[in-house]
């Protein structure tokens, strides 16, 4: 599994504008809704903010990957989002997020869903990957990055 399968270079924000994870999750919303139309942005929003209500999707370390499943979706949809400065998500360990992975699913694909969440996990946890994410210069770095990941 690669990530570029779901992934592409315009769902890429190299520097969030956003400070809070209502805003986080609306600005990732926003670029998933520019690059496929299809996509119900406030149908999307209320299953993430759903899903943070079961427990935040801040995992530490700097890392949260909010997530939920969309009825009308034909295909697993990421965006990912840096911060240099850190953002509040509730994380786990408290700390502020510097990168939040976005995956929308469709209801059909639980399997799948399940998958990608673990291989960004497994990435993430990579001290080397997680620190070249954050400190690239821009969209493009971090694709170089994301597409081979």
């Amino acid at each position: 599994m690669r990530l570029d399968e779901y992934l592409s270079k315009d769902l890429i924000i190299h520097e969030i504008s956003a400070s809070t994870k209502e805003e986080v999750l609306a600005e990732l919303v926003n670029a998933v809704c520019r690059a496929h139309p299809e996509v119900d942005g406030r149908a999307a929003l209320k299953v993430l903010h759903e899903r943070e209500q079961l427990g935040t999707t801040g995992i530490g370390d700097g890392i949260a990957i909010p997530h939920g499943k969309l009825s009308d979706l034909g295909r697993i949809v990421l965006s990912v989002g840096r911060s240099s400065a850190g953002f509040g998500f509730d994380a786990l360990d408290g700390k502020p997020v510097h990168i939040v992975f976005l995956v929308l699913a469709p209801e059909h694909v639980a399997g799948m869903h399940l998958r990608v969440l673990a291989h960004i996990s497994r990435l993430l946890k990579d001290v080397a990957f997680r620190r070249a994410l954050i400190e690239a210069p821009d969209a493009n770095a971090m694709w170089e990055l994301l597409s081979k990941a």
